[in-house]
């Protein structure tokens, strides 16, 4: 990135740090997910190479693919114990936010019962946030349930959505003012999607109708919660964090012009018109755009992480425009990232998402803040721990976390957005 663009200016109160969820960092759960990855492990492992087989990568991650107990989140980057201390990294990196999920299970481990201890706890982070500076951003559902709200059904079932606002609103209640920012929601279609459709996450149901109930539910407990929230004290700022991309036609036939209007109608809008009457604002999780010839999706594929995703995040800049165009609501990036264990793409990813900021904000759009996903290595769902999107690299054997140097290029940059910030530049 050039020395003009690296000084390129931002909002004053513009929110810039890291996004995390706690089934993916910080280790120790009893959850559905773990029930889960305890039942499946080995077949993951059997699966790896006709899933990943085909990655450029393969032979890297072949080992760790092959494993099971790749797929065991156990104690996941220790972050539970650690937190101080990558709060800490999160500082000297100059960010001024750190989004993280509250496990209902750790709150809520049997139905009726609260764990006071796993309240003070989260108490206990928003305290160290707060000492550092730092806005804290709280999800309160981020893909992982109670193991006994699963067995009820979970989403499926409108009746249990009141158990989840429960969950809300007592623990909205114990944290107070010290969140203003809040998920309700994490990616409801990927988990939709995943869970209710594919069958590649738990419960691993097929079924379209089951998949539709679970959306519907879900706008509604965010709904519902963000009633109380408001209700409480408008200085609470709710949304979802809706996973988006930016869906574009290959050519100008009109079969690719419908068909890319309506997958963007299905990608973004179908969830959001469902709640976004109740949002302050829009979380936008952004990792990837479409291209689209006929009815298919053909991306160019010419740079793509170690997942194998095509990478453009110059896009970042029309799925801002897009949203704030239709919706007059701010817009904060609330995930943002890239699986690149080699490090050899992140910078570039970074800046162009950056100057794909700061050109919405040049059009006018109201972009409150950028949260990277994220700050360390995790567990990455049912792929476990092979991809790499830390700007810190994880050694899963002594919990050592090293920059690589996209972090120390992104300290830099936040560095000057603070010095301008105070004037000092």
């Amino acid at each position: 990135m050039s020395e003009r663009r690296l000084k390129l200016k931002f909002p004053k109160r513009f929110l810039w740090g890291v996004a995390t969820s706690a089934h993916q960092i910080e280790g120790g759960l009893h959850n559905n997910w773990t029930v889960w990855e305890q039942e499946n492990a080995k077949s993951l492992a059997t699966q790896a190479p006709y899933q990943y087989g085909d990655l450029d990568n393969w032979n890297a991650v072949k080992p760790a693919a092959k494993s099971p107990d790749n797929y065991i989140s156990g104690k996941a980057t220790n972050h539970y114990e650690l937190y101080e201390q990558d709060l800490d990294l999160a500082r000297k990196m100059n960010m001024n936010a750190f989004r993280l999920s509250i496990e209902w299970s750790r709150i809520q481990p049997e139905k009726g019962a609260w764990n006071a201890a796993a309240v003070e706890h989260y108490k206990a982070v928003l305290a160290a946030c707060k000492q550092r500076g730092i806005e804290p951003i709280v999800t309160l559902f981020h893909f992982t349930l109670p193991v006994w709200f699963a067995e009820i059904g979970g989403f499926e079932k409108r009746a249990n959505v009141k158990y989840f606002v429960e969950f809300a609103e007592h623990i909205l209640q114990e944290l107070g003012s010290r969140v203003r920012y809040i998920i309700t929601v994490n990616e409801p279609c990927v988990y939709a999607h995943e869970s209710y459709l594919r069958g590649s996450w738990p419960p691993q149901v097929q079924n379209r109708r089951r998949m539709r109930a679970v959306l519907k539910n879900l706008a509604a407990a965010h709904n519902r919660v963000a009633d109380i929230v408001h209700k409480v004290n408008r200085r609470y700022k709710v949304s979802v964090a809706k996973n988006s991309a930016y869906v574009y036609p290959g050519d100008d036939a009109v079969l690719t012009v419908r068909a890319a209007g309506i997958m963007q109608y299905l990608q973004d809008d179908y969830f959001l018109k469902k709640v976004v009457k109740r949002c302050d604002f829009i979380g936008v999780n952004y990792y990837q755009s479409a291209r689209v010839y006929g009815y298919r999706v053909h991306n160019p594929d010419i740079e793509v992480n170690d997942l194998g995703w095509d990478m453009q995040p110059q896009h970042l800049q029309q799925v801002l425009e897009r949203l704030y165009d239709t919706y007059h609501k701010p817009v904060f990036v609330t995930e943002n990232g890239v699986a690149d264990a080699g490090d050899r793409y992140r910078k570039h990813w970074l800046a162009q998402s950056i100057m794909a900021m700061n050109q919405a904000i040049e059009h006018g759009v109201d972009v409150l803040g950028y949260l990277h996903w994220s700050l360390t290595d995790n567990f990455e769902w049912d792929k476990g721990f092979w991809p790499r999107f830390g700007l810190f690299d994880v050694d899963y054997t002594t919990f050592t976390r090293m920059p690589r140097p996209s972090a120390l290029w992104l300290a830099r940059f936040l560095k000057q957005q603070k010095e301008m910030r105070d004037g000092k530049r």
